[in-house]
């Protein structure tokens, strides 16, 4: 007889460990339990369904119990709750909930992978109503739609700007339904920085998103919500999605250590207190390579990692646990929004000293069809220069970007690595220079002091205080809309008209992405101007910072007319 491995839940941690372990015993004994009716499913592929990109639901399966048998000689129960786990006898306790039998399983290694489960505040008055759905798996997914469905839902209140809320906003509007996106926070998407988010928040408004931020909800009614500011949303069906907390209940009933974050501690093995219980996936606590201090993160590929690691570890190949970085992606309508390693709030959470490049290249050449601008921004330590993070937003591939920051970050690389970084190139895909390479020259400059900036979150302050700055665009691009108090000085006419740049005060320049400015900027030091400060992201990134509070507060422009090409 082989070893007896026992595996609670299924999905990309439990039957990933399943998987590996076969591939390295075929005499082992393996059981997977799920409390679910699937075993294996693509729970990021979930809110596709809503608007039938997934056609049917039934694909979201991915294999069933007789698949796992057939092909892998697994065992895998579906409907079975595993209710306690006996670590001095070395069983658990399973409840099947067809039928309410409980039996006893034993095991030689048990791998916990039961996941993380959506929190619902019991402060919320209406939380528990029918019209209330979560987003976990196939049936939640097939709720929600047959819901909307029966009921002939219009109105939908989306409420948590994360990943899930994000995708479900999306596929919604995709259906034809009136979306409201509720946010606690003042933004979404906490990987970006508020300077990036404000991008996606256009992009929301753009696709007709009723988009609410740094507001809660109060109450939820059978046709509306109500927020904490007492505005009323009307809504026929509302999708909580304001996050997840680890499953943790078995663990600590077992009397498993649990982390500081709140997930189960595990080695860097994936061990948890007990050397023969494994846990991975969304309810362990993990290490970030970059703070070097304990998270949680809930991604589906490191949950394979940690799974394929747990299952060597199990037969005694040895695992280099480096640690997480966090990379993602996400699509919000017509943009890729992309990020890895550290923003400038967790960097500052962490202690550690950094600067960032913001630079809005092409993501191909301009020449080429479809060429648009791809909002890249990269942190790096100082005074090391060493990489930090990445995020990305465009309409092309703004992951492939942050893709290379991740294998920079993983490799302990710096800016002058990354300066020297060769990458394929073809018109059709990138520019000769990509924004990569690009974005390290800035850092460079910026950390070796070659030049100054201040980013777009500045220049209202600058404005309302009639600070001096320089659009050193042509006419007829000023003429298309420009910061209300700046100077029109072109680049092909700056060194013709110096007597009219001051020397007393700074001086701020600003093109349309920052590649002029920064040229005109450099020549002017070059002629005895030490006063003068780059704009980061120009007026690109001016009009999309400023864009969404003007539409939603009705604020005073700062600019004649929003460009975002």
């Amino acid at each position: 007889m082989g070893k007896r491995i026992l595996i609670v839940g299924g999905v990309a941690g439990g039957a990933s460990v399943a998987a590996r372990a076969r591939r390295l015993d075929e005499k082992a004994e393996i059981t997977m339990f799920e409390k679910g009716p699937n075993v294996s499913f693509s729970n990021c592929a979930l809110p596709f369904y809503l608007s039938r990109v997934v056609k049917n639901s039934g694909s979201l399966v991915l294999m069933s119990p007789e698949q796992f048998k057939k092909q892998y000689n697994i065992e895998a129960r579906v409907n079975q709750e595993v209710t306690g786990i006996d670590r001095k006898g070395k069983t658990v306790s399973v409840r099947d909930l067809s039928s309410g039998k409980e039996y006893q399983e034993s095991y030689d290694k048990l791998v916990l992978s039961p996941g993380a489960t959506p929190v619902l505040p019991k402060s919320i008055e209406g939380i528990g109503g029918a019209n209330v759905f979560t987003i976990r798996n196939v049936v939640d997914i097939r709720r929600l739609d047959e819901y909307l469905q029966a009921h002939s839902v219009q109105d939908v209140a989306v409420v948590g700007g994360g990943f899930i809320g994000v995708e479900v906003t999306e596929n919604l509007c995709s259906a034809g339904k009136n979306v409201s996106l509720i946010e606690a926070m003042d933004q979404i998407m906490a990987p970006f920085d508020y300077d990036m988010a404000q991008i996606l928040h256009k992009e929301m408004l753009d696709h007709g998103v009723n988009l609410i931020v740094s507001d809660g909800v109060k109450k939820i009614g059978s046709n509306s919500v109500e927020l904490q500011s007492g505005r009323k949303i009307p809504a026929g069906a509302v999708v909580m999605a304001i996050g997840v907390r680890p499953e943790t209940g078995l663990a600590k009933a077992a009397g498993l250590e649990i982390g500081e974050t709140g997930g189960i501690r595990v080695n860097h093995n994936y061990q948890t207190s007990d050397p023969d219980i494994y846990a991975v996936g969304d309810a362990i606590e993990v290490y970030n390579q970059l703070t070097h201090k304990p998270s949680r993160l809930a991604l589906a590929g490191p949950a394979q990692r940690q799974a394929r690691a747990a299952a060597d570890h199990i037969y005694g190949i040895p695992h280099n646990n480096r640690g997480v970085i966090g990379s993602s992606v996400v699509r919000v309508f017509d943009l890729t929004a992309a990020s890895t390693g550290l923003n400038e709030k967790t960097a500052k959470a962490a202690g550690i000293p950094y600067g960032f490049a913001y630079v809005i290249p092409q993501d191909k050449v301009g020449l080429m069809p479809e060429s648009s601008p791809l909002h890249f921004k990269l942190l790096y330590e100082y005074p090391t220069g060493k990489i930090l993070g990445a995020q990305a937003i465009g309409k092309g591939e703004a992951d492939k970007r942050v893709n290379v920051i991740a294998a920079m970050i993983s490799m302990g690389g710096t800016l002058e690595n990354l300066k020297e970084l060769e990458l394929c190139y073809a018109p059709l895909f990138n520019t000769a220079k990509d924004a990569v390479n690009h974005a390290a020259l800035v850092g460079l400059n910026l950390l070796y002091g070659r030049f100054r900036q201040v980013p777009a979150s500045k220049v209202r302050e600058l404005v309302e205080n009639n600070a001096f700055i320089i659009d050193v665009r042509e006419k007829n691009e000023y003429a298309m809309g420009h910061l209300i108090n700046s100077v029109n000085i072109p680049l092909s006419e700056i060194r013709n008209r110096l007597d009219e740049i001051p020397k007393d005060r700074p001086v701020y320049l600003h093109c349309r992405s920052g590649q002029r400015s920064y040229n005109a900027l450099m020549a002017l030091q070059n002629l005895g101007y030490h006063n003068v400060i780059n704009i980061a992201g120009s007026y690109l990134a001016i009009c999309c910072y400023e864009y969404y509070q003007d539409q939603v507060t009705g604020r005073k422009k700062i600019v004649t007319e929003y460009n975002f090409n």
